[in-house]
């Protein structure tokens, strides 16, 4: 099929790859502008149109798809459909109607479970066992189409957001080619009423730990906010991001250190198992505790 790829992180870059090993041809890449980055706050393009560069496609980056310019210039790539994952713009119906079988939508959920911005990090947090992608195809409702193909994959209990993305974004990539190949044999099944969730955008106020809560939902947002963006606790004077935990046996005052890098909760408690310091890259906790005095209890 002659595509329209519209994409923007990290998480869209395999899809493209794997739509243009299928072999089809990809019309037009549309990407988020680039955006100041880094210490020099240059502009830096999105993951998907350096992708896209390397692979000599046509790309465009408007800052909107409400004009009637943007539209037009759309509409004149001819596609016969558009494959859509993670862009960040809302797109006019206008321009869903565009390509001749419409736009494919790949979401990281089991539809209509985490409709919305952060289904990844927002099913590790309530503590889901399973999670998966749909393939759906778009109209003007937030997550609201049919769902063309689902595939589903369990939550490992140490898995962390960032372990998640990455294998979604692979069976999404296998998921979309499938999907294309099968399209038009693939009944579209309407997304049931029942179960709506909403993956509301993650808020950095979020992020900090308060012991006092259950160990399984300490353990949970600690898993569900790795990497970014990263809770974090203070270990004295010095504000410490924890990227990785299990839960683990003990009991004691809530932020009590029991031992090595294992902390009390509300009840239960957490061992951490990556940690990193202000300054430092990433590591197994046990590392990050050489230099670091835990105190009796953390706040």
């Amino acid at each position: 099929m002659r595509i329209i790829f519209m994409g923007t992180p990290d998480f869209s870059v395999p899809v493209l790859d794997a739509l243009v090993d299928a072999g089809h041809d990809i019309a037009a890449v549309y990407s988020q502008p680039p955006r100041p980055a880094g210490r020099g706050k240059k502009d830096r393009p999105s993951p998907v149109q350096a992708r896209a560069e390397e692979l000599g496609l046509t790309i465009r980056h408007p800052v909107s798809l409400k004009g009637g310019a943007e539209q037009a210039e759309f509409a004149a790539f001819n596609a016969d459909i558009a494959v859509v994952v993670a862009y960040g713009l809302i797109l006019p119906q206008v321009i869903l109607d565009a390509p001749t079988h419409g736009c494919l939508n790949i979401h990281a959920s089991l539809l209509p479970r985490w409709r919305g911005a952060a289904p990844i990090h927002r099913a590790i947090m309530a503590g889901d066992a399973q999670t998966g992608v749909c393939i759906m195809q778009m109209e003007a409702g937030l997550d609201t189409g049919p769902v063309l193909l689902r595939e589903t994959l369990n939550i490992g209990t140490e898995e962390t957001t960032g372990q998640l993305h990455d294998r979604l974004s692979q069976l999404g990539s296998a998921s979309i080619v499938q999907a294309i190949a099968d399209y038009g044999t693939l009944p579209p099944q309407i997304q049931s009423e029942v179960g709506i969730t909403y993956a509301s955008k993650i808020d950095k106020a979020e992020a900090r730990v308060d012991w006092t809560k259950p160990a399984t939902e300490v353990d949970r947002q600690i898993r569900g906010l790795s990497p970014f963006p990263g809770a974090w606790c203070m270990v004295g004077d010095e504000r410490v991001k924890l990227l990785g935990s299990r839960l683990a046996d003990g009991s004691g005052k809530a932020g009590q250190v029991l031992f090595g890098f294992t902390i009390a909760c509300g009840t239960g408690a957490v061992e951490i198992t990556t940690a990193q310091r202000a300054g430092k890259r990433a590591m197994p906790a046990m590392q990050t505790l050489q230099g670091l005095d835990l105190g009796v209890s953390l706040d």
